[in-house]
Order: C-alpha cells, then sequence, then structure tokens
C-alpha cells in the first residue's frame, strides 16, 4: 500500500474516533516518517468556538514528564547527579524530614533519583487530591514544595523504595527541585535553556511558568479531566510542574522527539538506559514496562507481536508522544479527554501503527 494511502486511512480513523465520541471536544494528531514519506498533521471538532487547527498548542499533561526525565539524564551525562543518587542529598531537611514511613519504618534517606524516574519510589500520588480542592475551592493555591509537604501529613506511601510499580506526580515534583538545586535555576529557565531551544521549540512554554519565544496566535486547545478545563482552573499549575506543564504546537513536539531519538539531548548511552532499565506496570497497563518517563509496548503473543513495539510518554487526557522503531514513525496527539486515558494508546497502536505497519 503506498503512503498517500495509508496517510488517508490513519486521517479518516482519526476523525471518524473523534467524531463519534461525545467526550472528544477537540483532538490533533500527528504522524511523522521520514521512512515511509508520510507528515500528517490534523486536528477535529472545537477549542471553545474556534475550529481546532493542527498550528494549536497543546497542554500534552503527563507527556511533559519525559520532559523532565530528559533534563535529569542531561545533568547526569554532565556530572551534576547521578540516577542512584540518594535524594536527600539535594533536597533539604524539612522535605526529607519523614517524606517515606511505611508500616513504621522511615525510609526516606533509600530513595534515589533512580526511583523517582522509575516511579518506584513508593510515595503517594498528591495530584488528585489536590486537583479535588482547586476545582472546590478557587481561592485555594499551593505550591509543588508544599504539595509534597501536604502529602507527608495527608497521605501514606504504599510500598518500599524499589519494590514495586506506583505511578504518581509526587516523584517528578521532587525531581524537578532536585533539578532546580543542581543548576540554581528555576524549573522552567532550565527546560528552555537546554531543551526547548536546543529542540527548536519555538513556541513551547511551561504552563503558568512561562511563555513561548514566538506566540503562535491560536488558542491552546481545551483538554478537560472529569468535564472540567484543566487550563481554566487558577493555581492549576503548581501541581503540574515539572510532571507535566509542556504547551506547544505538535510540530514543535516533534522537533523534541527528534532530537531525542538523534541523540542531539542525551547520549545514547544515556537514552538506552532511560529506555532499558524498566520495571512491568502491572495491571491495567499490562504489556507495558516502564523506564525513566518512558512506556513500553512489549510483546504479548497472539496480542501484541513484536513488531507493534513501540516507546514513549502518554498523559491522562488522551495524549501520546510515541516512536515505533520498525517504521521509523513519530506518533504525537492527543484527544484532551480524561475518558482517553486509555484508548488512546489503543487507537495508536490499532488505528495508527497498524497502517503505518501496510507500508
Amino acid at each position: 500500500m503506498n503512503s498517500s494511502t495509508i496517510q488517508s486511512r490513519i486521517e479518516s480513523a482519526f476523525r471518524k474516533q473523534a467524531q463519534q465520541d461525545k467526550n472528544v471536544r477537540n483532538a490533533y494528531l500527528l504522524v511523522h516518517s521520514g521512512k515511509l514519506g508520510i507528515h500528517l498533521n490534523t486536528a477535529e471538532g472545537k477549542t471553545g468556538e474556534v475550529p481546532a487547527s493542527p498550528a494549536q498548542p497543546n497542554h500534552l499533561a503527563s507527556v511533559g514528564k519525559l520532559f523532565t526525565a530528559t533534563l535529569t539524564g542531561m545533568l547526569s551525562e554532565q556530572g551534576k547527579l547521578d540516577f542512584n543518587d540518594p535524594i536527600g542529598r539535594y533536597l533539604d531537611p524539612e522535605l526529607m524530614d519523614r517524606l517515606h514511613v511505611y508500616r513504621g519504618t522511615d525510609y526516606s534517606d533509600r530513595i534515589t533519583i533512580r526511583h523517582l524516574l522509575m516511579q518506584t519510589s513508593g510515595l503517594y500520588d498528591v495530584f488528585y487530591p489536590l486537583w479535588e480542592k482547586l476545582t472546590a475551592d478557587p481561592s485555594f493555591r499551593t505550591t509543588p514544595r508544599e504539595a509534597v509537604l501536604w502529602g507527608k501529613r495527608q497521605l501514606k506511601p504504599v510500598a518500599v523504595p524499589g519494590r514495586k510499580h506506583h505511578y504518581t506526580d509526587t516523584n517528578y515534583y521532587l525531581l524537578g527541585m532536585i533539578i532546580e538545586a543542581v543548576t540554581g535555576k528555576p524549573f522552567h529557565e532550565v527546560m528552555h535553556e537546554r531543551v526547548f531551544d536546543p529542540s527548536g521549540m519555538e513556541q513551547a512554554w511551561m504552563h503558568g511558568f512561562s511563555k513561548p519565544g514566538k506566540e503562535s496566535g491560536l488558542p491552546p486547545a481545551h483538554l478537560t479531566i472529569k468535564g472540567v478545563n484543566l487550563l481554566s482552573v487558577e493555581g492549576i499549575h503548581q501541581i503540574d510542574y515539572s510532571g507535566g506543564s509542556v504547551v506547544a504546537p505538535l510540530e514543535d513536539f516533534l522537533r523534541f522527539s527528534q532530537a531525542l531519538i538523534a541523540h542531539r539531548l542525551v547520549r545514547k548511552q544515556t537514552l538506552d538506559r532511560m529506555l532499558d532499565d524498566s520495571i512491568s506496570m502491572g495491571f491495567p497497563a499490562v504489556g507495558f514496562r516502564y523506564g525513566y518517563a518512558t512506556w513500553q509496548m512489549k510483546t504479548i503473543p497472539l496480542i501484541m507481536p513484536a513488531k507493534f513495539n513501540s516507546w514513549g510518554c502518554t498523559g491522562v487526557t488522551g495524549a501520546f508522544l510515541f516512536y515505533h522503531p520498525t517504521t521509523e514513525s513519530h506518533i504525537i496527539g492527543s484527544f484532551n479527554d480524561f475518558s482517553y486515558r486509555g484508548k488512546a494508546l489503543q487507537f495508536m497502536a490499532r488505528k495508527v501503527i497498524r497502517e503505518l505497519l501496510r507500508a
């Protein structure tokens, strides 16, 4: 099957998916493969009364964690930190004091940077409890640091560090604070200087923290969690922070993905470790392993053949940024709704990768 036909089939499937689901207000998809001669950048729906445009900025939710992990890898290469360092080497005593007390034992000094990256620290997740507070009380405000301190008082760890995968934004808040401690700069400044600028992401910014170097002139696409547009919630950026926050048109996200794959941000050895040092995610993410903010689609006999294997990062609002090595394809987009936190990856595998493999 030729490339134009494949591209047309992917676009048709995407539009059908977005149009038939009442939860999807606006959706975006970019598929690029130099090997196959495919470049599709399309959009469906509306942001308010504004028709969706492929040039619109998108907040890809937790896809931002891959940016944070990449920054951590860069600092590791520069000797500023080591993946196996205990986090107490970089965080102050107030944050570290009884940060992780599990079944009566204090494991705070055993948490490493690697545990944060792999989501194996065993710490609690503060995002959703604080999201509920923000949406219920418009006057409520917090900071990433205050969020972690609040978590210590209100929530409990779920496991001994290193024992199991437990996905939590708390781990990535702590990584952001470590990056600030190491560089002596605010997290968003480091992101612009070390990732956005070298990748050529001229229209990228950190929601609530910075502005793009070049304005797009279009409103950011709405993304909703249980019917609430995340971007409309005052103070949300403080619990987004280094666990998400990256906003950019999909073409800019493609530039990041290409720079990462080409080892222009981190060396091959570092990227390999980000992928290979991984743990099974277990239910409900059966078939995925988690590295340093990398979701890796793995072979399941009869269900998911090896040719489907890909890796990247996903967000709870149906966002995804993945690379499919077999076809050398970058697959980026979002359905921008909480109901697609699992369905987006199913769409990517069944409707995008399956078509790409026809070439």
